[in-house]
């Protein structure tokens, strides 16, 4: 990747070095996956049932594996240098293409074809980029060129198995068959896809820079729980009618919960995992890399979907001012709200273990709190469910602040230290801007 860059061109792709971090344009690039996650839970939200939810599960796996491809391009090279912003142009298109056809990919097989067959496009459109990219990257590099061999076989059947879910089901004639088998090929491809990751092994692979690779998860993650910030605006609906003191509780109750959550995992266990990523090397820090980042922030990043939905479901009821205050939440929104929070907290649970070996008793007596709220919280109107998780949540974070006071001080001081040391060196670079040559002669 190395070279001269040539008088007018764009340039040739530049490596990522040790200590890179997130630029730009990957987050640029990231307002295409915010436009997914909102399609899945809009899509979601219009008719909430099991097998809409499974529909979106399988979405979501498909498309985060594409997310975990991009994030494997990015830690060899920088994406907004050179010539390869043009290529990830491209894909970001067909990535916004890919989404704006989620919607349509679970529609009955015999009204339209269009729809699936944009999707699978669309899908083989992404991962081409991704490949054509990574196999530049790695021309120079036997081993890793041989590693991504092992995974040609998940590339080339998961997009065929994807194209065969567009064309199969409109051939057969029994709707039920049709969904069957339309949804048995979109499980095999998640199956398939996650698998590989695990068969392939580590060998061969290198994370060059630990915080690009934890800053760019962590990125994605905050872009998820903005989904959750969007479902409880459009669940109150604050600007299409005269505001409510019950619909103003119930936005300001999502918001609560929605940061106590983000403090869940941002407040010490991202941290303290990311200090653990940097001291790991080689094919451990591949796997810590493998494991905790792209295979356990799926779920998290589920569970967020899911407990949008929820607050979504009873944020509106609460904002309605023909639903008398006093009834019962309606429907599966308590269900998805608190199950929402305990598949994002086991997520989180799994990162902790996985990146820190350690597990915090608080969080699981959290999650079988909650699981034994469910049914209580079916029972209350919908701002009391809602008060109630959002206690809940802000008790958790209440609680580890006291009883885990000198460890969390002593990982933000070393935090802080860090950050403090690594702003330091920036400033004396940067100083050297501000030197003024002596135009007088030395004596």
């Amino acid at each position: 990747m190395s070279g001269k860059r040539r008088r007018g061109g764009l340039g040739p792709a530049v490596a990522i070095a040790p200590g890179a971090r997130v630029d730009r344009f990957e987050v640029f690039f990231d307002l295409v996956f915010v436009f997914s996650f909102f399609i899945i839970t809009r899509a979601t939200a219009l008719d909430i049932n099991g097998t809409n939810l499974l529909h979106a599960l399988l979405v979501l796996a498909v498309l985060w594996w594409s997310w975990v491809v991009h994030s494997l391009v990015a830690t060899r090279v920088r994406l907004g240098e050179g010539f390869v912003p043009v290529l990830m142009v491209a894909g970001m298109a067909a990535l916004f293409t890919f989404a704006l056809a989620l919607p349509q990919a679970f529609r009955d097989p015999g009204e339209n074809a269009a729809g699936p067959m944009v999707a699978a496009g669309s899908y083989v459109v992404i991962r081409a980029v991704h490949l054509a990219l990574y196999l530049h990257v790695v021309r120079d590099s036997p081993n890793e060129r041989r590693q991504l061999r092992r995974f040609a076989p998940e590339l080339v059947l998961s997009t065929f198995l994807l194209l065969l879910a567009a064309l199969i089901p409109a051939q057969i004639q029994e709707p039920g068959r049709a969904a069957l088998v339309r949804d048995g090929l979109w499980a095999t491809v998640v199956l398939l896809q996650y698998s590989t990751g695990l068969i392939a092994g580590t060998w061969g692979w290198n994370v060059t820079s630990a915080e690009h690779w934890t800053e760019r998860y962590d990125l994605i993650l905050i872009i998820a729980l903005g989904e959750s910030v969007i479902s409880v605006g459009v669940g109150s609906n604050l600007l299409g009618q005269p505001p409510t003191w019950p619909a103003v509780a119930a936005a300001v109750l999502g918001i609560v919960f929605t940061a106590a959550l983000w403090w869940v995992h941002y407040d010490w266990v991202g941290p303290a995992a990311r200090i653990a990523l940097h001291a790991a090397e080689g094919r451990p820090r591949v796997a810590m890399a493998r494991d905790a980042y792209a295979y356990f922030y799926l779920p998290m990043i589920a569970g967020i979907i899911l407990f949008a939905l929820g607050a979504e479901r009873i944020v509106h009821e609460i904002a309605d001012p023909h639903v008398p205050l006093e009834q019962r939440a309606d429907g599966p929104g308590v269900a998805l709200l608190f199950g929402g929070v305990i598949c994002y907290l086991c997520g989180n649970m799994l990162f902790q273990l996985r990146t820190l070996h350690t597990v915090t008793w608080l969080r699981v007596g959290t999650v079988l709190l909650l699981g034994a709220c469910i049914p209580v919280g079916q029972r209350l109107p919908g701002l009391a469910a809602l008060t109630l998780l959002t206690v809940i949540c802000v008790g958790l974070v209440a609680l580890e602040v006291l009883t885990m006071g000198e460890s969390r001080d002593a990982l933000h001081a070393v935090v802080a230290q860090e950050r403090t040391t690594h702003e330091a060196r920036e400033a004396a670079f940067r100083a050297r801007w501000h030197e003024r040559e002596s135009d007088e002669p030395s004596t």
